[in-house]
C-alpha cells in the first residue's frame, strides 16, 4: 500500500471472560492506562474531558462513546496537535468468552513502518487487556 493511502486492519483478541465482563472492564477510561499503553500512566476527569497527561504524544484528551449494550468502546484521541483521531473498538459475545476487535486505521501520508509500528503497539494492548482479564 502506498504510503499516503488509507486503509484499515482489524486486530482482535480473544478473552476467556463473559462479554459484560470484558465491556465493563475496558469501557471504564480509569482502566485504560492499565491495558492501553499508549496513553501513558494515567488517565483523569478534567473538567468534563478524560485526560491523558502523559501520553507518548504528550498531554491527549480522549472522549468515548456512552456506555451501550452494544459492546461498542468507540472514542476519539485529541493529539496535541488538535488533530483528532477515531478508534473504533468493539466487544462482542463469543461462545462462552469475547473478542475485542480494534479496528486500526491508516493516517494519510502515514508510512508502512509507521502503521506497523502502530498495530504492532494495539497488539501488545490487546494482550495486556487479555492477561488483565484472565488472570483476574
Amino acid at each position: 500500500m502506498h504510503p499516503t493511502d488509507t486503509g484499515t486492519r482489524h486486530l482482535s483478541v480473544r478473552i476467556e471472560r463473559a462479554v459484560d465482563d470484558v465491556y465493563s472492564f475496558a469501557s471504564e477510561p480509569a482502566n485504560m492506562p492499565a491495558w492501553a499503553h499508549g496513553l501513558g500512566g494515567s488517565m483523569e476527569k478534567v473538567g468534563g474531558q478524560w485526560v491523558a497527561e502523559s501520553s507518548p504524544l504528550g498531554r491527549v484528551v480522549v472522549r468515548f462513546v456512552a456506555r451501550n449494550e452494544l459492546g461498542v468502546l468507540d472514542h476519539d484521541v485529541t493529539l496535541p496537535s488538535g488533530e483528532t483521531v477515531y478508534n473504533p473498538l468493539r466487544v462482542i459475545a463469543c461462545g462462552t468468552g469475547s473478542e475485542v476487535v480494534f479496528s486500526l486505521r491508516r493516517q494519510p501520508g502515514m508510512s508502512d513502518a509507521d502503521f506497523e509500528r502502530d498495530a504492532a503497539m494495539v497488539i501488545a494492548d490487546l494482550a495486556r487487556l487479555k492477561e488483565l482479564l484472565e488472570s483476574a
